[in-house]
């Protein structure tokens, strides 16, 4: 929620304009948030008598009865827009569906929509909500390791466009967030491995005592997905509720000074200086946390090159990727990609590097005056001592998977649902038609692209989608 204070004042052309928002958003954490015992989140919508619920389906599979008998127990009406958003369905058809199913529902301009799922449901579905109407609430309900510790702190939401990942999105806050870590009971190992990279990321540059929480508990955490399976140990369990407590709060200390990241000097980013092509380019995408963990491992391996990270830490943290079974490298990783991904991130951070990089382990300096020869340098040091690691570096199930949900199969869906709802409203003809995740020229016809004002269908989506994806093919811009 946010409020905007603003002055006016006269100048000697014209006039002057201060203001200042004010942002407001709450966390809870509630174990069992959809048990009936629970009235939390039902309360959220007594006012509306009704809930709009954006979900990905693997989640609502799992828990679509429980989560229609939680809102059938206190007499408000349901109804669940279901989607499977990989990294290359996180597109704006994808995006233009839940908008569709926005104008279906009739929602009114201050009623939240529920968001349940991971940080790719929560980032499109909440960009939805920020471009509807320009502002319309939304409450989130995490339901992954990622969405729990990382997407459900800031307050960006996004879809990628192009060869780019979140090149479309908006700074726009949740009324709530409720962080219920009993999801985690059946979660998939893969995806508790993949959300463990995003803690040692907030350890390994600013919260040294989590970092060695981690690195005592770190197969009893990612076996009993952070102490919530049966049989995990209460010292375990223990354990996992201090780390994701404090790994939480020192996210939000260091993102709510920053929330629209008008200082690009960020420790959270550390892992995320190359990541992006990492994640994009195997024609099966890299998850997340395989993609920031070799980003990390790299910068590690150059701060120990320049003296900034001690031989023993250097170990260390290389040691506990191993352990994780995250990645350290990939065959794709070589002083081409290296370059391309640096030459895109000083596009991102104003022409500075910007890389943070852990000196010492659990703080960070952020280093601006390296030259492509010594990256390449560091590079080639970094992948002559992954041959000292299992695996050679590479990670354990490191690419996405049907528990990521499919991309492919969901993008034709939400291509087919856009073009459906068109069809409908008789915006789209000829040309402009929607086929085999493609769109034909680009150019939605009819009145502007639009669909008498329900689709939002835009007027143009301007050559984004191929290969039945987003405009990713094999990592080059389609």
């Amino acid at each position: 929620m946010s409020d905007l204070t603003a002055t006016v004042s006269e100048t000697k052309n014209g006039f002057h304009v201060d203001g200042y928002e004010k942002i407001s958003y709450d966390f809870t954490f509630l174990d069992g948030v959809f048990h009936p015992e629970n009235p939390q989140l039902a309360d959220c919508y007594k006012h509306w008598g009704r809930v709009l619920a954006v979900t990905d389906l693997n989640v609502y599979n799992v828990y679509g009865e429980q989560i229609e008998r939680y809102f059938e127990n206190y007499g408000l009406e349901l109804k669940v827009h279901k989607t499977k958003i990989g990294e290359k369905a996180k597109t704006i058809p994808t995006f233009l569906s839940i908008v569709d199913s926005m104008t279906e529902f009739g929602i009114y301009r201050k009623e939240p929509v529920l968001v349940v799922g991971g940080g790719l449901v929560t980032d499109v579905a909440g960009f939805a909500c920020a471009a509807y109407r320009r502002n319309t609430n939304f409450i989130r309900v995490p339901t992954t390791v990622i969405g729990l510790i990382d997407a459900s702190v800031s307050i960006k939401v996004a879809v990628n466009y192009g060869n780019y990942k979140n090149r479309l999105g908006a700074y726009h806050a949740p009324m709530h967030t409720f962080l219920d870590f009993t999801f985690l009971r059946t979660l998939p190992t893969a995806q508790i491995r993949n959300g463990f990279a995003e803690l040692i990321k907030i350890s390994t540059c600013s919260h040294l005592d989590t970092f060695e929480l981690l690195d005592k508990y770190c197969e009893d955490l990612i076996k009993t997905g952070f102490g919530r399976t049966d049989g995990a140990s209460e010292e375990v369990r223990a354990a996992a509720d201090k780390i994701n407590r404090e790994g939480i709060h020192e996210m939000l200390k260091l993102e709510t000074p920053n929330l629209h990241e008008i200082g690009l000097d960020r420790v959270i980013a550390y892992g995320h200086t190359w990541s992006p092509l990492h994640e994009l380019v195997p024609e099966t995408p890299l998850r997340h946390g395989h993609a920031i963990s070799i980003d990390m491992a790299y910068s590690a391996t150059l701060a120990n090159s320049r003296n900034l990270l001690g031989d023993k830490e250097h170990r260390r943290l290389l040691a506990l990727f191993s352990r994780a079974g995250l990645s350290m490298d990939h065959p794709q990783f070589d002083e081409d990609l290296l370059e391309k991904a640096t030459a895109a991130i000083l596009k991102t951070r104003d022409g500075k590097l910007r890389a943070a990089v852990p000196s010492p382990l659990g703080s960070c300096v952020f280093i601006n005056d390296v030259a492509a020869e010594e990256l390449n340098a560091a590079l080639r040091r970094h992948k002559k001592l992954m041959k000292e690691y299992p695996r050679n570096g590479e990670g354990i199930e490191a690419f996405v998977d049907a528990s990521d949900t499919g991309y492919t199969e969901n993008n034709k869906a939400e291509v087919d649902h856009v073009e459906a709802a068109a069809a409908k409203a008789g915006s789209l003809n000829g040309d402009g038609a929607i086929h085999g995740g493609k769109v034909s020229n680009g150019q939605a016809n009819g009145t502007n692209g639009h669909t008498n004002g329900a689709t939002g269908l835009t007027e143009k989506i301007a050559n984004s989608l191929s290969n039945s994806a987003n405009g990713f093919t094999n990592g080059s811009k389609a």
